[in-house]
C-alpha cells in the first residue's frame, strides 16, 4: 500500500464502461478475464495487471492505457480501508 504522500494509480473502467454502454459482464466475455477479477479492476483494489489483460481491455473498450489507467497525486487519491 502506498504512503500517505504517494501517488496512486486510479482505474477508469467504470467511466469507461459507461461512456460505451457495455457492462462488466460483457466486457469480462469478450476479454476472457472473470468479473470478479474485472470488479477488483474497477474498484481500484486491484495491486497489478497483466500486460495480456489491460491490451485485452483497452481492445475491448477502443482505449488507451492512459485513458484506462490515471495518476491522482496524494492529496486527490481516494483512502482505502
Amino acid at each position: 500500500m502506498p504512503a500517505e504522500d504517494e501517488a496512486s494509480i486510479h482505474c477508469r473502467l467504470d467511466e469507461l464502461l459507461e461512456q460505451r454502454g457495455m457492462t462488466l459482464t460483457e466486457l469480462s466475455r469478450q476479454v476472457g478475464v472473470s468479473v470478479v477479477n474485472l470488479s477488483v479492476l474497477k474498484n481500484d483494489r486491484a495491486r497489478a495487471i497483466r500486460f495480456s489483460t489491460l491490451t485485452a481491455v483497452c481492445r475491448a473498450l477502443n482505449c488507451e492505457v492512459g485513458d484506462l489507467l490515471t495518476v491522482e497525486p496524494a492529496a486527490d487519491a481516494p483512502r482505502r480501508t
